[in-house]
Parts: C-alpha cells; sequence; structure tokens
C-alpha cells in the first residue's frame, strides 16, 4: 500500500508539475514583447475580422499606428476599410492601409485595386503590400515571375502615390521570393517571440500574432517600429 501511494504521489507531483510549466509558457508566449526601451512605438494591423474597434480605447492602450487592411487580390475589398480609417484617424492615431497580394493574380491588377479603395487626401504611413504563403493561393510560381507581378505593383502604386511601398513578408516567402534581389524597398518582417534573423534593415517587426489591445475584442496582431525610425517622419 505504502509503495502504491508513493507512486500516486510521484504521479500527482510530475501532473503538477507539467500544468505548471505549460501555464507558464503559455503565459511568456502570450505576453513577450520587445523591450520598450529600445522600440518604444507599438503598432496594431488589423482587417474586417476584428469587428466593429472601439478606436478610443485601442488609442489609449499605447497604439502609437494603425495598418488596416484595404483589398486583396484583383477584386477584394475589406468591408471593413473606410469606417476604420475614418474612426482610427479621429483618434489620432498614424494610419496606414494594405494590400494582400495574390500569387493567382496579375501585379498591376492589384494595384488598381488597392488603389481604388486608398484615400488621396489624407496624411498617412506608406502603403504596403503583404507577402505571405499563409491564406493565399495554392500557386507557387518560379520566382522570376512572382518578382515580375510583384514589381508591377510596386510600381504602379509609387507611381500613383508618390510613396515609396513597405513589403511585408514572413520569413519563408522572404527566402523563397525576395532574399538577394535587391528590391531596395523597406521591409516589414514578422518574427514571433524573438528578434528578427532576417531584413536586418526592416522598418516594422511583427512579434505577436495573438496579442491583445483595449478597444478590440479578440486577437489582433502586435508590431513595433525600428528604433531609429519616427513616425513624423512616415507620415505624408
Amino acid at each position: 500500500m505504502g509503495l502504491l501511494q508513493s507512486l500516486l504521489r510521484l504521479v500527482f507531483y510530475c501532473a503538477v508539475g507539467s500544468v505548471i510549466v505549460i501555464v507558464g509558457a503559455a503565459y511568456f508566449f502570450m505576453t513577450w514583447e520587445p523591450d520598450r526601451d529600445d522600440f518604444p512605438t507599438r503598432g496594431i494591423d488589423i482587417s474586417h475580422h476584428q469587428g466593429e474597434i472601439d478606436w478610443k480605447a485601442v488609442a489609449a492602450d499605447d497604439v502609437g499606428f494603425v495598418y488596416m487592411k484595404a483589398s486583396e487580390g484583383g477584386d477584394f475589398q475589406d468591408r471593413a476599410f473606410a469606417a476604420n480609417w475614418q474612426n482610427a484617424g479621429a483618434e489620432g492615431l498614424a494610419r496606414g492601409a494594405y494590400h494582400f497580394f495574390s500569387l493567382c493574380k496579375r501585379g498591376v491588377d492589384q494595384a488598381r485595386n488597392f488603389l481604388a479603395v486608398l484615400p488621396r487626401e489624407d496624411a498617412m504611413l506608406p502603403p504596403v503590400l503583404d507577402l505571405e504563403f499563409e491564406g493565399n493561393c495554392p500557386r507557387r510560381p518560379e520566382r522570376a515571375e512572382v518578382l515580375a507581378e510583384i514589381s508591377a505593383f510596386v510600381a504602379a502604386v509609387e507611381q500613383t502615390t508618390g510613396r515609396q511601398v513597405v513589403l511585408y513578408a514572413p520569413d519563408d516567402f522572404y527566402r523563397a521570393y525576395l532574399a538577394g534581389q535587391g528590391l531596395n524597398r523597406p521591409i516589414w518582417v514578422r518574427s514571433l517571440w524573438h528578434s528578427p534573423a532576417y531584413g536586418a534593415d526592416w522598418l516594422y517587426w511583427q512579434y505577436h500574432a495573438r496579442g491583445a489591445v483595449k478597444g478590440i475584442r479578440g486577437e489582433v496582431d502586435l508590431n513595433v517600429l525600428q528604433k531609429d525610425r519616427r513616425l513624423a517622419d512616415l507620415v505624408k
């Protein structure tokens, strides 16, 4: 009987220890963020998936800038973009728009779709082209083709807006298509829970994909601005 009790006690302590480790790890991953002394300017990126947003609460929760989805592919336009744009601006947040790039559509057609939504009269952050495999169509073209379509999009948007396009690219997309190509465009890197290992001259860094911000129900992407850059210099 004593041996059985000892075994049961051991199993219990192991189970408790495992739970503590799991909870501790979960807490770390949910709360980790870059050092605020090094990266004081925080931002979020959102779309209609976040639902109705209380922008006053967002602006009061240490959020300095917001990028919002404007369009995707050749014809999709985010239904929440106009309201988000207006309401975020009313709270004094620095705003920017992004387009989700489809590997199944021509770059020039995607640029036309993005420009049809992008405001012209408002000061804003640089336009962003969202380049990633997740959520994209299943097609995986050769590098030369993808670069040609990206270049077509970038050329059309930059010619119309007079602003340089920022390229958002997670590590896998960056290495598959962008690394070593000399595109000479600012990079928005995605590196969750640790410092970026690519895109040495990045402008924005997404460090969390399941963050929490007051005014937004559910999870939201969290980002920082490069420490030697100022939002005031980017808004035009």
